[in-house]
């Protein structure tokens, strides 16, 4: 078969392509005449011609010096952290024409915080003729402005509130609302008030509208047993619109039981709940109220609800603890969480040197007692009590035998009167009533606040629910100052005992307020 060769065909030279060329009518550069508009180059277009006329570089922003708040026109207030994403954003809608270019990149300038002004930089992009698209970056300055808000407004000046949560609990003492407090600045469920007043058995907390005050009740609701009421006035009316002003009041009662109480259950309820012992011990106040028995460490949980449906108080509460030496114990070998049985022999501390009566009793504390300690409990063998629910005890066949001389609740370490501790709690500010307390009133408050930090102490579920912050080290730079050696905490706690509870420093948490700095001098 045979095969054409193939015949080279001449080289056909292209000539080049070229387009028509025009002068610039600004500087007479020449440019392509087919892409050019305007009859202008790229850099005079960069000369001529501004993609941000019309834009602002100057504008003013209001804060409220006291919420730091931020306006947004018309009426809004905002919150926003200084450089923030938030801001930057109500910054740019301060500006008029933004919406007829791309913005292609804002960011803040750094300015003096004294100064008050705020410094952005903007990427703008738009076309500026056909197939040219243009590119500008310019600076804007903001004036800081200080302006009130309403809000703010209304908590300066008197009865400007439209709703209150009246909290109250009938106790002679104040160690319940001390944790509810604590609960309060963990959550931040204060940050909408706009004044707390402490009143007879309780606190009031105003707000400026009636969903906070609700949001509020709620919060109470899912932390403590509590029962609220509502109830509305009526302050204003327009008879032409038919709208109408109110101011609304809650009441919130919460359970009189507190931790460590003596509880005696109507016999009926005893049964309904386990059948439980009706003498028991509140170990823990939490959404519902939780009693042991310290006979069998049988626990129950008595909710809200149930309570309310019935109703009873204590028999006896903190303040009517007797302490007890222990003299022997032995353990019986049952547990139940950190709950330990044991048989124990005590006897009064003021009996001892007097006489040598002594009482035999059950115990769940049989884990962290030892013979020679002091514990705290109820003396009941010769206490008369007025109370229903225990006449009803005594006249049964069933449980009028089982009622021990004592009752044993907690253990009791001996400590100093003034304690300097590592770690403190935050308090929330309270506007007093309209009578000072008395001087008795404030050394029982005082006393309240001291048990409340001790029982912290010795509980850790009960701190493990709140906030603890490290002690500020002003006084021991003081001390350090002044040439006096400072001993650290655990060093002072083993002083006044081994065994006394101590709070790792793993648990506290680090004020930011107190995170500033200064210069050495």
């Amino acid at each position: 078969m045979e095969i054409d060769t193939p015949i080279p065909l001449p080289h056909r030279t292209q000539l080049p392509h070229t387009n028509a060329t025009i002068l610039c009518c600004n500087c007479g550069v020449e440019i392509d005449g087919t892409i050019s508009a305007g009859a202008l180059c790229n850099e005079c277009v960069k000369l001529t011609v501004d993609i941000s006329e019309g834009i602002q570089r100057e504008a003013t922003l209001h804060t409220c010096r006291d919420c730091e708040r931020w306006l947004q026109p018309p009426s809004q207030w905002v919150t926003a952290a200084p450089e923030s994403r938030e801001l930057l954003a109500l910054c740019l809608r301060k500006l008029r024409g933004l919406s007829k270019v791309r913005i292609i990149d804002a960011s803040f300038i750094w300015t003096e915080p004294h100064s008050k002004r705020i410094r952005v930089k903007i990427t703008l992009q738009q076309e500026a003729f056909e197939g040219t698209i243009l590119q500008q970056t310019f600076e804007v300055e903001y004036v800081v402005a200080s302006h009130q808000c309403p809000d703010c407004a209304k908590s300066f000046t008197a009865n400007t509130w439209r709703s209150v949560v009246q909290v109250r609990q009938k106790v002679p003492h104040k160690r319940t609302f001390l944790y509810l407090e604590q609960l309060i600045l963990k959550h931040s469920a204060h940050k909408d008030t706009i004044n707390i007043k402490e009143a007879k058995d309780g606190l009031d907390f105003y707000y400026s509208q009636r969903n906070h005050a609700e949001k509020f009740v709620d919060f109470l609701t899912s932390v403590a047993p509590v029962r609220s009421k509502k109830s509305q006035e009526l302050i204003s009316m327009d008879i032409h619109t038919s709208s109408k002003s109110y101011k609304f009041t809650f009441s919130v009662e919460l359970v009189p039981i507190c931790k460590d109480d003596l509880v005696c259950l109507p016999l009926k309820l005893a049964k309904q709940v386990g059948n439980i012992a009706p003498l028991t011990i509140c170990y823990r106040v939490g959404t519902s109220i939780n009693l042991l028995d310290p006979n069998t460490l049988q626990t129950t949980d008595i909710s809200a609800p149930i309570y309310w449906r019935s109703p009873f108080n204590t028999l006896a509460d903190v303040q009517e603890l007797v302490e007890f030496i222990v003299m022997d114990i032995e353990p019986t070998g049952v547990q139940k969480g950190r709950f330990f049985l044991a048989e124990a022999t005590v006897a009064r501390s003021s009996d001892l040197g007097h006489n040598g009566t002594t009482y035999f009793t059950r115990t769940h504390l049989g884990g962290i007692l030892h013979p020679g300690d002091s514990v705290m409990g109820y003396h009941l063998s010769g206490t008369n009590f007025n109370n229903p629910q225990f006449e009803a005890l005594e006249d049964s066949n069933a449980h009028s035998s089982t009622i021990p001389d004592v009752i044993l609740v907690k253990k009791y370490y001996e400590r100093k009167k003034k304690k300097s501790r590592n770690w403190r709690l935050k308090r929330m500010n309270k506007e007093e009533g309209e009578m000072l307390p008395r001087k008795q009133d404030q050394q029982r408050m005082d006393q309240d606040y001291e048990m409340f930090l001790r029982d912290v102490e010795e509980d850790q579920e009960l701190r493990s629910t709140m906030a603890l912050y490290k002690a500020q080290q002003a006084k021991q730079l003081k001390d350090q100052m002044e040439g006096v050696e400072t001993a650290s905490v655990a060093e002072t706690e083993v002083t006044e005992g081994d065994d006394i509870p101590k709070i790792d420093m793993d648990e506290l948490l680090d004020e930011f307020e107190e995170l500033d700095v200064a210069d050495d001098q």
